[in-house]
């Protein structure tokens, strides 16, 4: 576990946490800028100094008290919003520079595995004044592993880049995901970057943890702020079932059904996530025939909420899958809608994410 509890204030602005997290995996911490996910990551890397903490990682005590160990001590990899390379040192010599700090025998991540994973052998003699943003921040996130962390914390690390390069490096950060066990916390403000690469969520607004959980499972937690507004949407684990090729679709498999979407050249068996929108689920209580809307689900309602005056929040269930649908209060009226009512859902749009 990666535990962490502590308060800190600074200027009118109370931080308050009480964490316990997998070590392992990607923990993603969520929220509206200014809420305290940047100081968090700073406090558990010892870059903010606090008087009370218990910070302990997999059974190491970072803080414990008083009693704090230095940053320089703490295993810990730290990618920045903003890459900060030597610019008077390659790329190579950049990420030598961390790498000599590491006795060889503590080396868990090896210099040339680095450089694979984020495709970087191309760039190794280059200036970093020669490099994309995108370039950079992959030769970051490798510097970053050259420390063999035992944790590693990456602070928006795309924010700074625009669409097409976030596109670029987000298949290297998935690929860290799978094929390295070094745990994870990832601040970021979008939910898409969440939704395609964390396991856990943390959700954070004005200094607390509004909560922790498995990311699917937050959210469609309807006393939860992310399960309301035009961003509220459900994650469902799947895999690809099957391609049809006389119609350019790609059939992908799930507890509740089989979705149909636009064709994608990944391989039978592949798992996939897929995103739906609230907004984009209508509700039924007859299935459809005579309709544009291909996918199609029976399903039953587990939780209604208000979403102000006009609108509610419905939480479905798909034989364990869970959806978001937002519908007006008139129409749920006119569908008598309540929990544990079986009906259908239809899925306008889906996101493979």
């Amino acid at each position: 576990m990666i535990e962490a509890k502590f308060q800190l204030e600074r200027e009118g602005f109370l931080l308050d946490v009480d964490l316990a997290l997998p070590a392992s995996g990607v923990t993603g911490i969520y929220g509206p800028s200014g809420c305290g996910k940047t100081t968090l990551l700073r406090a558990v890397a010892g870059l903010e100094p606090l008087d009370q903490a218990d910070i302990i990682v997999n059974g190491e005590v970072w803080q414990q008290g008083r009693r704090a160990l230095p940053v320089h001590k703490r295993p810990i990899g730290y990618v920045f919003q903003e890459a900060s390379l030597f610019p008077h040192l390659n790329v190579m010599q950049n990420l030598q520079y961390g790498l000599k700090r590491i006795p060889v025998e503590k080396r868990c991540v090896a210099l040339d595995r680095a450089v694979q994973l984020l495709d970087i052998a191309p760039l190794l003699q280059r200036s970093t004044h020669q490099l994309s943003g995108g370039e950079r921040q992959r030769v970051s996130i490798a510097r970053a592993l050259s420390l063999c962390p035992k944790l590693l914390l990456m602070d928006e690390p795309l924010s700074a880049l625009d669409h097409n390069r976030k596109q670029e490096i987000m298949p290297y950060l998935e690929r860290l995901h799978t094929e390295l066990q070094i745990p994870v916390l990832y601040v970021s403000h979008a939910m898409d970057e969440i939704a395609r690469l964390a396991d856990h969520l943390v959700l954070m607004e004005r200094g607390v943890v509004t909560g922790s959980g498995p990311v699917a499972e937050m959210m469609t937690q309807l006393d939860l702020s992310i399960a309301h507004g035009d961003e509220a949407a459900a994650l469902i684990e799947a895999k690809v079932e099957a391609h049809d090729e006389a119609f350019d679709l790609t059939y992908i498999s799930f507890s509740g059904g089989r979705f149909a979407v636009a064709h994608r050249a990944l391989e039978i068996g592949t798992p996939v996530r897929l995103r739906v929108l609230a907004r984009d689920v209508s509700l039924t209580l007859h299935h459809q025939t005579e309709t544009s809307i291909l996918n199609i689900f029976a399903a039953t309602i587990d939780e209604i909420a208000l979403e102000g005056s006009a609108q509610v929040v419905v939480r479905l269930n798909l034989k364990g899958s869970s959806l978001l649908a937002r519908v007006t209060r008139k129409s749920a009226s006119q569908l008598d809608l309540s929990p544990g009512k079986s009906l259908y859902v239809q899925v306008k749009s889906v996101a493979l994410v």
